[in-house]
């Protein structure tokens, strides 16, 4: 399989000790793919010498292009930085600490063409502890839900996609970025395929329970007002069952002649202020969203690239491959 022209987008964050090995690999394969490609390391603020690394990659390999981000602003920050730079008709993410395999690309690309607009690579097995696995299936399906894709729940960070799709997103700027979510304006034909998932060579995810939390929050509260509905739903049926309640208080009253005391009280109480507390939480959750789109704040900033020279955009390699 083959694509007209292959871009490959990767964000960084301390991998020096991967980035070499994860070059050589997609020299190897990305010349079997497409005569013109190119990859884009986007280093997203790494506290290791991951950017000196990029950088001696750029020279060693005219199809490389680096991007060094002001700070760390998140994987999808990072990923959307590079998707825009990204110059070629189909554009390939996968993570920096070789569990994609390069090997796997092919996949993602034979499912392109028959005629689906972005394919994940679904890892075969999980490689994850069972709490993480858990609820990384939660994430996964309450942002296929927040898309509107019932076709696609395996959603993860090795995708490919045709680089159209950026138009249905070019005027986006929000430091909460969901690229998945972004891709899902301007298509709905999304599709699945499985690939062999390597374990992580190097340290650790960089994904705890509290970041996954966190992206949870921002998956249903940042992108979709179902959280709220749902707080009215709740609001709704414990009326309900107040009135209930009433009515049960007042049908002892007349025929026992007395009320429970209180416990029942200060169980119902609490209750209600547990649920309250809980509405209130929602609320400010897209009150939070809100103060954050009302600041402008970018969603990230460049601080220098490789060959400065050169502008991001206008970087481009045509690979001398040989028949």
């Amino acid at each position: 399989m083959s694509a007209s022209s292959l871009s490959i987008v990767v964000p960084v964050y301390n991998s020096e000790s991967t980035l070499d090995e994860l070059a050589a690999r997609l020299s190897q394969v990305l010349p079997n793919l497409t005569p013109t490609y190119e990859l884009v390391f986007v280093n997203d603020g790494s506290r290791d010498g991951s950017w000196d690394k990029i950088c001696d990659l750029a020279s060693q390999y005219p199809w490389i292009q680096g991007i060094k981000l002001m700070r760390n602003y998140g994987q999808h920050n990072a990923i959307l930085c590079g998707v825009r730079a990204a110059r070629y008709d189909v554009i390939v993410t996968m993570d920096d600490d070789l569990q994609h395999p390069p090997e796997e690309i092919p996949k993602l690309l034979e499912k392109l063409d028959e005629g689906y607009d972005v394919v994940y690579g679904s890892p075969s097995k999980l490689p994850h502890s069972l709490w993480r696995n858990l609820f990384s299936r939660f994430t996964k399906r309450a942002l296929a839900f927040v898309m509107g894709i019932k076709t696609v729940r395996d959603i993860g960070p090795f995708r490919a996609f045709r680089s159209d799709l950026r138009r249905s997103f070019a005027t986006f700027q929000n430091p909460s970025v969901l690229l998945d979510v972004l891709l899902s304006w301007g298509t709905t034909r999304f599709a699945t395929v499985k690939v062999d998932e390597a374990p992580r060579q190097e340290g650790q995810s960089n994904y705890n329970f509290l970041k996954l939390f966190s992206l949870a929050m921002v998956v249903l509260t940042g992108y979709s007002t179902a959280p709220l509905r749902f707080t009215s739903l709740i609001g709704f049926l414990f009326t309900i069952f107040g009135l209930l309640v009433f009515f049960y208080v007042l049908g002892v009253y007349f025929i026992a002649g007395s009320v429970p005391g209180f416990p029942f009280l200060a169980s119902i109480v609490a209750l209600f202020s547990g649920m309250q507390l809980f509405a209130l939480g929602i609320i400010g959750e897209y009150l939070a969203r809100v103060f954050d789109r009302s600041m402008e704040k970018p969603a990230y900033v460049i601080g220098s690239v490789t060959n400065e020279n050169k502008e991001v955009s206008n970087h481009s390699f045509v690979s001398s491959k040989k028949d």
